[in-house]
């Protein structure tokens, strides 16, 4: 029997984290509930302090002690396929030091920048406009940017002053994703389908959620006309790569 486990480093937020296992099982060949595939999920969000405050320099503590705990307690439980739903944890500045945790033990970690860009190589060619939708310390940290010029494709982000409404979708206390996972309000679905048609108004040819709670609101596989990337989907799909290629969905 196969024993390989994923372990999912959740609380980042942790609808997110639940959105990843639920689009893991998805994309998943399965007819009975045996045919899945073995998941941890580790949703511990009061012990990681916020990541954009650490990385927009507000204060010193480094998140990535906190997920190295939580991705060695993965390891320790017998998880030997990590993934992390949170993109701005992906900067180097956090998780190069959550990775030390686990840098002696035999477990892989499946990085969800390069799966989502992989996607977007996939589905478009070199010199193609990538509109981004992101919070705001991914694009200051320029996580996307970076590895969509490597793969020689073309980001394009908001205005600042836009940029601020998305992660006002993200963030606000009063109508946010994070205060309102399930549903998500009204007015998160309009701030970020008006921030999707700006971006389209600037002649982009893939659309890329580079942020795993707006796939939350924005569920479409295309807006405007423009196909949309969802990075968690992506991340789930090379999860199940990883583990087990042949119970990947077509």
């Amino acid at each position: 029997m196969d024993k390989h486990c994923i372990g999912i480093i959740g609380g980042l937020g942790p609808y997110a984290g639940l959105d990843l296992v639920r689009k893991i099982f998805d994309n998943t060949q399965a007819i009975h509930d045996q045919d899945h595939l073995r998941v941890m999920l580790h949703s511990f969000p009061s012990d990681i302090p916020v990541r954009p405050e650490f990385l927009l320099g507000k204060t010193k503590e480094n998140p990535g002690f906190a997920i190295g705990k939580i991705m060695l307690g993965l390891v320790e439980a017998g998880a030997d396929v990590l993934a992390m739903p949170c993109n701005t944890a992906h900067s180097p500045a956090i998780l190069d030091v959550a990775l030390q945790s686990i840098a002696h033990k035999n477990v892989s970690f499946v990085h969800i920048i390069s799966s989502a860009v992989d996607e977007v190589c996939r589905i478009s060619t070199p010199a193609s406009r990538i509109g981004l939708l992101a919070t705001v310390a991914t694009l200051t940290t320029e996580l996307y940017q970076k590895a969509l010029l490597a793969a020689k494709r073309i980001p394009v982000v908001l205005d600042p002053e836009d940029c601020q409404k998305v992660q006002d979708a993200i963030s606000n206390d009063t109508y946010g994703i994070k205060a309102h996972s399930n549903p998500v309000t009204a007015t998160v679905k309009n701030i970020l389908e008006a921030a999707a048609e700006k971006l389209a108004h600037k002649g982009i040819d893939v659309l890329l959620l580079g942020c795993t709670e707006i796939p939350l609101a924005l569920t479409e596989k295309s807006y405007f006309g423009i196909p949309t990337i969802d990075a968690t989907k992506t991340l789930a799909r090379a999860v199940v790569k990883a583990i087990a290629p042949e119970k990947l969905k077509a």
